[in-house]
């Protein structure tokens, strides 16, 4: 997978990656539960990335591109990988970019706020907060906010892949960061259909759930997401 000079040409260039790699799991007569509540027809499971090493190098560099197209990088003094499928592509990235490394845990080990972030890191250091993807942003808030009692700055998350359907930014509006992400369910769409990956059945399905994502989940068995 090159790295194309368009944002455009980038996402369906990863979409496809992850179709072919069979990240993205379809399931149109039993939809997927998500630990959220939501009923989804589509899965993303980014996690078999790290079996395909071509393709995982490509998606580093990928990654360190659109990063740089966005200045997301310019002042960042480390890298922070999210538990548990975050930490790899952390770890790349910050190999990558010659930058240390920390990991933030889902629920702190032991006494105090330092016991959820693993690795040294000092008040004040401005960090970039990775995972493999975002779907309702549950724990992102709660990696912002063990971040944000360790004195770490932190303005940009990066994410392989986003649902782009859940209201990610009220759940993460008290921290001020901005979600990056190299594809999301419409580039799965739009390179799936224009390159025919998928059966028609299963396009039609994403395409009629992306256009009302709550009413097809509740219409399916989900839960409605209510802001807490």
């Amino acid at each position: 997978m090159s790295i194309p000079r368009t944002e455009l040409a980038l996402t369906t260039n990863v979409a496809r990656a992850l179709i072919e790699a069979g990240c993205v799991q379809f399931r149109v007569d039993e939809p997927f539960r998500l630990p959220s509540g939501w009923t989804s027809p589509v899965y993303m499971d980014c996690r078999r990335l790290i079996s395909f090493p071509r393709l995982r190098h490509d998606l580093v560099n990928a990654s360190v591109h659109l990063l740089h197209e966005r200045d997301c990088l310019g002042d960042v003094d480390a890298i922070v990988g999210a538990e548990s499928s975050g930490i790899a592509l952390a770890a790349w990235i910050a190999d990558k970019l010659q930058l240390p490394l920390q990991y933030a845990r889902k629920k702190a080990k032991g006494l105090g706020p330092s016991t959820q972030i693993e690795g040294v890191v000092e008040a004040g250091d401005r960090v970039l907060l990775v995972d493999d993807l975002m779907a309702a942003g549950e724990s992102k808030r709660e990696f912002c906010r063990a971040l944000n009692e360790v004195g770490a700055k932190m303005k940009d998350i990066f994410v392989i892949f986003d649902y782009g359907v859940f209201p990610t930014a009220e759940v993460l509006e008290r921290w001020g960061v901005t979600v990056h992400s190299l594809a999301t369910w419409q580039d799965v769409l739009i390179s799936a259909r224009s390159e025919r990956l998928v059966d028609e059945r299963s396009l039609n399905e994403l395409e009629a759930y992306l256009k009302n994502p709550v009413a097809w989940s509740h219409a399916h068995g989900g839960i409605v997401w209510t802001r807490r």
